[in-house]
């Protein structure tokens, strides 16, 4: 089995006690271990993956929750720095009726933001199958050379890169300066994460099929199109392949997005796929990961949170023994 390396931010989701109110009018909110890429990497190992995350924590009481958080969850906690220069990052979240999210950061600075390019040793990359990454952390900040660094040395192991831009506006002065960064960016993905709700702002397009020309002819190989209630889609030079969702009650969409990313490549990794042979993928064989990654996403909007809806390999296939039709 192939390694997944995630790199990025980790941070406290507060979760409120309220939904469908604003932010202003939650009175209780619960604290729970957050940020997409800790959340990918999560997914991936409670599944029974080799996952690590990369990043940088506060030596306070919200870092210690985040990496005992990770490390039960069964993610190599050893590759997360700690400073004293700045705390960890927190995220309030108020709920919509529908389980979708708004977000108020407290980031200025959080210490993932100061990870440095030289705190990254270059064997944390062998054997190293995805290494993934998020636009968070893409800023003007030390953390987004620290990027630069970690796909260059992911590229000379041979491991596939995955991108999810996972636009989050409030992080970032303008609009124009986010599209920028992502598309800076992109050329360096084999596999590309977009929801319906980020297509046309990261492509300029608003068909998925259209944008994907525009992102395969960037050198992209692969794309997980996320479509909310819907399900999904993947998309290769080669074909595409879809799968609806199971009706489930959906309590909290929050890591959906990272579930379904996390699942995927869990299967990458699990079946020792690398950049050299990511384009041999069998059409069969990308519609069943795409069908267990939609499933694995079912499951955790049934829960609270992200990374606590999760379940491991045994409790999920239990569970789409008996309720997911094929």
């Amino acid at each position: 089995m192939k390694k997944l390396l995630a790199i990025g931010e980790a941070l406290i989701d507060f979760i409120p006690a309220q939904r469908d109110c604003l932010l202003k009018e939650v009175e209780q909110f619960t604290r729970v271990c957050g940020g997409a890429p800790a959340n990918v990497a999560a997914a991936a190992a409670k599944l029974g993956g080799d996952s690590s995350l990369i990043s940088q924590l506060g030596r306070d009481a919200f870092g210690d929750y985040i990496v005992d958080t990770l490390a039960d969850a069964g993610v190599d906690t050893s590759k997360i720095c700690r400073t004293d220069r700045a705390n960890t990052a927190l995220a309030f979240v108020s709920l919509k009726a529908d389980g979708n999210r708004d977000f108020s950061f407290y980031r200025k600075p959080s210490a993932d933001m100061l990870l440095e390019p030289e705190q990254l040793e270059e064997a944390w990359f062998a054997n190293t199958g995805v290494l993934h990454f998020g636009s968070v952390s893409l800023i003007d900040a030390p953390i987004q050379k620290t990027h630069r660094r970690a796909i260059s040395l992911a590229k000379e192991h041979g491991a596939i890169v995955s991108f999810d831009p996972n636009i989050r506006l409030p992080l970032w002065d303008s609009p124009e300066t986010c599209q920028a960064r992502v598309w800076e960016f992109l050329p360096f993905a084999d596999i590309v994460k977009l929801s319906d709700e980020e297509l046309e702002f990261v492509t300029g397009e608003s068909d998925i099929r259209t944008a994907a020309q525009k992102l395969f002819a960037g050198g992209c190989q692969v794309i997980l199109y996320s479509m909310g209630k819907e399900g999904a889609m993947l998309l290769t030079p080669q074909g595409s392949w879809t799968k609806k969702n199971l009706e489930v009650t959906v309590k909290d969409t929050t890591g959906a997005g990272d579930a379904i990313m996390g699942a995927l490549l869990y299967c990458l990794t699990a079946g020792d796929v690398t950049k050299d042979n990511l384009a041999k993928v069998t059409p069969a064989q990308w519609q069943a990961w795409l069908t267990f990654a939609v499933a694995y996403a079912n499951y955790s909007v049934t829960g609270s949170g992200a990374i606590a809806s999760y379940p491991t390999h045994a409790v999920f296939q239990d569970w789409v023994s008996q309720h997911y039709e094929n």
